[in-house]
């Protein structure tokens, strides 16, 4: 054992030889707070605690580990050691927060460090929301919505430490309009002689992106199948849905009534028109005042190339010949050109009326007086 001058020296030693053989190599436990020990170092603490109860390491999943012996050293497992236990961020402590070695070689608690978990999320109304990792720590959730319907509030929340999500739930809300399609309506054209168009179009009907109810449709202008009268008009349909968003669609019906211009009456003359007198169809009637008689067309229609029909008439002074010589032949005249017999005296009580009247009636009874009348110029 060793060279002979060694020996005395080793002598002091031999009592405690079979002590070192017991002690067990150096080790160390991850989470205890032990660390690799020297060979005298655990020599010093095996001979401090001889025949004291010993605990078994303690090991935290998620946690660490601190303990204290109660006369010091680095073996911490010794009866009477006392741990402290504290979990990682994101776990919370199941159990004692200190564990004490007793003798039963027993630590007096069980722990166990659990990852923390938020409130469960509510479902929003006409939405919903995915998480990666339910509701525990670090677990991020995205909201989503149905279609019709836009996100309000925060679209991602995260699990925090504190057991609270990031951000306030969110909520699904309609803010979408209803969609709505007006018709497409054409310039339409009015029928001869008539100044109104009957215009119809089938009613458009509004749709709701989100739940496909609509409460209200607000018609602006005629309705269809009335009577448009010549111009623009404007016609708006409005549609509501539940949330009272609106949809508008706008669009218009043009009415053209085709005209040939108007006509004036003639100088001395009178004109009476149908309808609104220049329009496609209209009829202007001429005709002259007592002492002319007309010449031209006594009628004019305004016709589909948008001209007037005929030519423009005028009242030139009527000419009665006087030197004919039978009655016949001057009544021929008044009734060729009977307007003679209206004079322009406005009352029965002027002296040329009454002796007009006289002078045609007596020759009207007695036609010989025709030529005494004409003879005398």
């Amino acid at each position: 054992m060793g060279s002979p001058a060694l020996r005395p020296a080793l002598l002091p030693l031999l009592p405690l030889l079979p002590l070192l053989l017991r002690v067990p190599p150096s080790r160390g436990f991850p989470g205890s707070g032990d660390s690799p020990l020297e060979d005298d170092e655990v020599a010093y603490s095996h001979a401090r605690y001889k025949d004291t109860p010993w605990c078994s390491p303690i090991k935290v999943k998620y946690g660490d580990v601190y303990c204290r012996a109660p006369q010091g050293g680095y073996y911490k497992t010794a009866l009477g050691t006392r741990c402290d236990i504290r979990c990682q961020k994101g776990y919370e402590l199941h159990g004692s927060s200190q564990l004490i070695c007793q003798s039963n070689r027993r630590w007096s608690d069980k722990v166990i460090c659990k990852q923390k978990r938020c409130p469960t999320l509510a479902m929003p109304a006409n939405g919903g929301f995915k998480c990666v990792d339910g509701a525990y720590f670090n677990s991020r959730c995205e909201y989503y919505c149905s279609p019709g319907y836009t996100l309000k509030g925060e679209q991602t929340v995260t699990c925090m430490d504190n057991k609270a999500w990031s951000g306030r739930p969110a909520s699904c809300v309609d803010i979408e309009p209803p969609r709505i399609k007006c018709p497409s309506v054409k310039e339409r054209i009015a029928e001869p002689n008539k100044l109104t168009v009957r215009v119809s179009w089938e009613t458009p009907e509004g749709r709701d992106t989100a739940d496909g109810i609509l409460t209200d449709v607000i018609l602006k202008g005629l309705p269809p199948g009335s009577h448009f009268p010549e111009g623009d008009h404007k016609i708006q349909y409005t549609v509501y849905d539940r949330a009272e968003n609106k949809g508008i669609c706008k669009f218009r019906v043009k009415v053209r009534v085709r005209r040939c211009g108007k006509l004036n009456a003639p100088e001395n003359g009178y004109m009476k028109c149908s309808s609104d007198g220049d329009n496609y169809g209209a009829t202007c009637e001429f005709s002259c005042i007592g002492g002319y008689e007309l010449q031209g067309s006594p009628a004019r229609v305004c016709q589909s190339n948008l001209a007037w029909s005929g030519t423009e008439p005028t009242c030139a002074a009527m000419n009665v010949n006087v030197g004919v010589r039978t009655a016949a032949a001057l009544l021929d005249q008044f009734y060729e050109k009977r307007r003679l017999l209206i004079v322009s005296t406005p009352t029965a009580r002027n002296l040329l009326y009454r002796l007009q009247l006289g002078v045609l009636q007596a020759v009207a009874e007695n036609p010989t007086l025709l030529l005494q009348y004409g003879a005398s110029g």
